[in-house]
């Protein structure tokens, strides 16, 4: 439910209200009881949401998950070639680190 603000003209009251967007904007001031209310423009008409949020399956399409588990599975894919590659460097290293030690001695 939304936040308006709203001011009365003839006391200069302001207040906030919890209303329905569909709901009419209130006339009658509640300090001072006169039909001189007017609903103010602000950012005080937007919605919020409370809770612990919305569900991955809320507003998932079937296509939606499918590419997304393709794109895990890709991302996957690259990061164990990168592994393997980055270990076989290391090995060659190493082992050209001690082959050269063992001619020296």
């Amino acid at each position: 439910m939304p936040t308006y603000e709203y001011e009365c003209d003839a006391c200069q009251h302001e207040f906030e209200e919890f209303q329905y967007i569909s709901a009419d904007p209130l006339k009658k001031c509640p300090e001072c009881g006169k039909l001189k209310l007017r609903r103010l423009f602000g950012t005080g008409a937007a919605i919020m949401f409370k809770g612990s949020g919305f569900y991955e399956t809320d507003y998932r399409s079937d296509s939606y998950k499918k590419a997304a588990e393709a794109d895990k599975k890709s991302t996957e894919t690259k990061d164990s070639s990168k592994s393997d590659t980055s270990s076989k460097k290391s090995e060659t290293k190493s082992d050209k680190k001690s082959g050269s030690k063992a001619k020296s001695d």
